[in-house]
């Protein structure tokens, strides 16, 4: 079976523009994301999914010089973003892993897969209270495709799953529940305060030379120093999902 990773990449971020390529312990944050990922043993191949707008020129050109494959794709329609690139790469399954996940363990995207595989899933995710910044969700082609062809509603377009997880109907939906009681922990990038969070959190645990620190550790870092979480712990969780489902009120297309 091809298991396919596709990062979505963009640097059109409304609140946090260019941050997939920002510095984080001297590194571009995409940087980290795709070499993190490349210690996953069930993945058979990474894709970096960006779009045509010519702001993400920039993404482009670090694939390439990077060594890593790019698919452009359209800016506002994230599931044809991945539809195409999925069709493109003969993906088999398609686990989603965004660019705005450094801390991305890939200890847990390898229990994911592994779990979409023995359970003959269509679609299957961490789930639970866990920490944001360690998503990722693996989908069969055939579901993305069906998906691509049937969604219509702004959030369905925009995001990749919701319009297969809404309908556990239609596809065999199941989910890893490795973590209770820490959906208050933000580890992704979002705002200027999740940086200088995740800043802290690379300057005491990154080692280049090193393997890359896992959720363990990130969860021990914080239990000795909780002032950390303070830093980012306001902001709200899934902001831009809720954003799209607000567009789904003001728009005209019936669910």
């Amino acid at each position: 079976m091809n298991v396919v990773a596709i990062i979505q990449a963009r640097m059109s971020s409304t609140r946090l523009p260019g941050k997939v390529l920002m510095s984080l312990a001297g590194k571009p944050v995409l940087e980290h994301v795709v070499a993190r990922i490349e210690q996953c043993k069930t993945i058979q191949k990474i894709v970096v999914a960006t779009s045509v707008d010519s702001s993400d020129d920039a993404i482009e050109d670090w694939c390439r010089a990077r060594g890593v494959d790019c698919h452009r794709g359209s800016l506002l329609d994230v599931l044809d973003r991945y539809y195409q690139a999925a069709k493109a790469s003969q993906a088999d399954a398609i686990v989603r892993i965004t660019a705005d996940c450094p801390a991305i363990d890939p200890t847990i995207v390898d229990e994911v897969v592994s779990g979409y595989l023995a359970g003959g899933f269509e679609f299957y995710g961490l789930a639970g209270e866990f920490p944001d910044g360690l998503d990722c969700t693996v989908f069969a082609f055939s579901a993305i495709e069906r998906a691509w062809k049937e969604a219509k509603l702004p959030s369905e377009r925009e995001h990749v799953g919701p319009y297969i997880e809404k309908q556990p109907g239609l596809f065999k939906c199941g989910g890893l529940v490795k973590f209770t009681g820490l959906s208050h922990h933000r580890w992704t990038l979002d705002e200027p305060r999740d940086h200088e969070f995740l800043q802290a959190v690379f300057n005491r645990l990154y080692r280049e030379d090193a393997p890359p620190f896992l959720a363990k550790d990130v969860l021990e870092l914080l239990e000795l120093s909780p002032d950390l979480m303070g830093i980012n712990g306001s902001i709200i969780r899934n902001e831009g999902y809720l954003k799209s489902l607000q567009s789904d009120k003001e728009s005209h297309v019936q669910p």
